[in-house]
């Protein structure tokens, strides 16, 4: 499952096609990219107020 989710975060394979897709929907990729970007945006956000909390 990590493995998947590392894949999945790879910037990459950010508006790669999957090989077992044939012909995705334009739309079904954008919303995954930017999904990606989201995630991105959290865990930099998060990194962030970690550095803020902890660090003196």
């Amino acid at each position: 499952m990590l493995q998947k989710l590392l894949h999945y975060l790879n910037p990459l394979t950010l508006f790669r096609r999957s090989s077992s897709e044939d012909k995705p929907n334009i739309n079904l990729r954008m919303m995954h990219g930017i999904n990606r970007i989201s995630i991105f945006m959290f865990l930099i956000a998060l990194v962030l107020v970690f550095v803020k909390v902890f660090g003196n």
